[in-house]
């Protein structure tokens, strides 16, 4: 799957930071595969007929359900005035939002944080280490990958049954594949590189807070 966080920028990456390159162009070659013959043509599919009030309402759902693991971990950051927007846009949400259907918190002011443990671990000094794609999750880092474990436990999945979780799980899939069809068409060059690349960067932008050093 390509589940990229985003495809801001590709500049220069020091090969250090990729030393298991070998192993995960294989395994980004798995993953497009699967991608181009199952996941892409669901989210064409569905973005061609879902109307664009209903996939936003979709979108919002599951930022929602997310807002939990953006209050832990700016708890765990010492952003309590972040988390505090968290918990308000949680709520507000939940209520007045129908379940997160309409972001009413964001109307009111409360923009929406993108938290993770990975972030906090690179927060409390924690380097990125090597790049890494996992199978069907996409790019990661070795930290960013044992970070995702924590997460997992503040996510609605470990804690209903298998077919609401596989409903939600593949609704997210396809939900997130979607809002990046129109992104992926600034991918250039070597698609491997240019995505490591952005991801790298993007990770290293978030763990900062966007004061990155401009090396040029």
């Amino acid at each position: 799957m390509l589940l990229v966080a985003a495809l801001a920028g590709s500049g220069a990456v020091q090969a250090d930071t990729d030393p298991f390159e070998p192993f995960n162009r294989a395994v980004f070659r798995f993953n497009d595969t699967l991608d181009t013959y199952t996941l892409k043509p669901l989210a064409q599919g569905y973005q061609r007929v879902t109307p664009e009030p209903v996939q936003q309402g979709v979108g919002n759902v599951f930022n929602n359900l997310g807002e939990v693991i953006n209050l832990t971990n700016n708890l765990l950051q010492g952003k309590f005035h972040d988390a505090g927007v968290d918990t308000s846009r949680f709520l507000f949400n939940t209520t007045f939002g129908v379940l997160g259907v309409f972001d009413v918190a964001t109307r009111m002011g409360l923009v929406r944080n993108d938290e993770d443990f990975g972030q906090t671990l690179g927060v409390w000094g924690l380097g990125s280490g090597p790049y890494l794609v996992l199978p069907l999750l996409g790019p990661s880092s070795v930290r960013d990958a044992a970070g995702r474990i924590p997460d997992t436990f503040l996510q609605v999945y470990p804690y209903v049954d298998t077919s609401t979780r596989n409903v939600l799980w593949a609704g997210n899939a396809i939900d997130s594949r979607a809002e990046l069809l129109t992104a992926e068409r600034l991918i250039r060059g070597d698609r491997y590189i240019f995505i490591r690349n952005a991801y790298l960067q993007n990770r290293e932008f978030r763990v900062r807070d966007g004061e990155v050093v401009d090396d040029f």
